[in-house]
């Protein structure tokens, strides 16, 4: 008598957990300021997987999360220059596993700066750590190991990340309003000592790209590395 009823229930869980895909960029941008992303730099390198995982290489995870913060931040289309350096401490790519009993998770975890062009400073005064995950949905409940191929693995934790780095600057529009950035540029740029202190890659560009266009090569210098 209640078999109905529990189907229902089941269907609307598996609605709501397809809610937790990748991010929808068809929707207009949340606002946090005068931003225009110049360079998405990702530094891979030393990424390392761990536990049960499929393998990636560091040109893959470069390729997959530049062009998802590319999506995600590009959309934004203030005048103030800006570029953003990830970089790739460790990850998991599930592997196939028994459903329920066994179902591995994906997992990502990043560290993140944003360099003011015009100031050529970091405006995050810690680099911003990340852990992401792929996001409860039919797919990942069983196992992305058994759902998703190796590749959109990768995709799915890039969309997220772009998302969750876009998040953290929404919750810290503080930095780009006015008077911060008019703060900046008070400020001498930093040295190279400085600009290595960050954990995550921060980009240094070698030149003020013109406003309104993005840059057309990635900068000369990359003053921050992976611990």
């Amino acid at each position: 008598m209640h078999k109905p009823r529990t189907a229902l229930a089941l269907l609307a869980t598996l609605a709501l957990m397809a809610c937790g895909g990748a991010p929808d960029l068809s929707k207009p941008p949340t606002p946090f300021g005068d931003f225009r992303l110049g360079y998405a730099i990702v530094v891979a390198k030393d990424a390392q997987p761990v536990g049960p995982s499929r393998k990636a290489t560091p040109e893959e995870w470069k390729s997959a999360l530049e062009g998802a913060i590319k999506a995600q931040l590009g959309r934004y289309e203030g005048d103030k220059l800006y570029h953003v350096g990830v970089g790739v401490h460790n990850y998991a790519l599930a592997v196939p596993g028994i459903p329920i009993v066994l179902s591995p998770k994906s997992v990502l975890q990043i560290s993140v700066d944003v360099w003011d062009d015009t100031a050529q400073r970091t405006i995050n005064a810690e680099t911003k750590q990340f852990t992401i995950w792929e996001g409860l949905n039919p797919g990942t409940m069983i196992g992305s190991g058994l759902t998703k191929s190796r590749e959109e693995q990768m995709a799915t934790l890039s969309a997220n990340a772009a998302k969750a780095i876009n998040d953290w600057l929404v919750q810290n529009k503080a930095w780009f309003t006015p008077e911060a950035v008019a703060a900046r540029k008070l400020l001498p740029p930093m040295t190279g000592t400085e600009a290595a202190a960050p954990a995550a890659t921060t980009a240094k560009p070698a030149a003020k790209p013109a406003a309104k266009a993005k840059p057309a090569a990635a900068p000369a210098v990359v003053p921050a590395s992976l611990p």
